[in-house]
Parts: C-alpha cells; sequence; structure tokens
C-alpha cells in the first residue's frame, strides 16, 4: 500500500502495489504555503484535535479536526469541514480531504504507509 498526491491535479490516489484503489479531489497548500515535495511516510495518526498556526490575515484555530495522519513534521492529511472548495489550493500546506474520504485513507493506511508527493 502506498499513496500519490499529484499536487498538479488536486488528487490523492491510494494503491496497492501498481493498482490505484481509490481516488480523491483534494486541496493542497497555496502558493505562500506549499505543501512539500518528495517520499515520506506516515509518522502519526490522530483521530481528532485542534490545529492553529499561521500569522496575522492567515491565522487559523480549527476544533475538532478529524482523521489526521502526519507525513512530515506539521503536515498531514486530515478531513475538513471549513470549506468545500476541493480541487484547488486553500491549505497551509495540508491535504485537506473530505471528512468521509478522511476517515477512509486513515482506516487504509497503517503507520509507515509511503506517500510520495509530486508534480
Amino acid at each position: 500500500r502506498w499513496i500519490r498526491v499529484d499536487l498538479s491535479e488536486q488528487v490523492v490516489v491510494a494503491y496497492e502495489g501498481n493498482k490505484p484503489i481509490r481516488a480523491f479531489i483534494i486541496s493542497s497548500g497555496l502558493p505562500r504555503t506549499p505543501t512539500v515535495t518528495g517520499e515520506y511516510r506516515i509518522g502519526t495518526k490522530v483521530k481528532a484535535q485542534t490545529m492553529s498556526g499561521g500569522e496575522g490575515n492567515s491565522y487559523y484555530n480549527l476544533p475538532n479536526v478529524k482523521w489526521v495522519q502526519y507525513f512530515y513534521q506539521g503536515y498531514s492529511f486530515h478531513g475538513t469541514y471549513w470549506h468545500n472548495n476541493f480541487g484547488s489550493p486553500m491549505s497551509h500546506g495540508c491535504v485537506n480531504m473530505r471528512t468521509p474520504e478522511a476517515e477512509w485513507l486513515y482506516a487504509w493506511a497503517p503507520i509507515g504507509t509511503t506517500v510520495t508527493v509530486e508534480w
């Protein structure tokens, strides 16, 4: 099992070997807060947490963000309830997903799953 994030298409695809299992439309980082590219592994999973950060006009404080899977430092896949603009960059670097889809990915991908993020 592995996960490919295609930033140019704003899509996440879950694979078993070379076979795509499921695909999701996502929202990645905005130009001033881009999503990292490279190869990573899911290191930490959290069912729900408060996320906050940014400064000034870009400050955010979001309680009860569900199905969080960190793959590099503060970068994660997670459910998103504060917008429905999937298919366009919207985040501070994380991979925003519809909450039910984030839950599916959370259940499907164990810690250690490879995550490839590319253009």
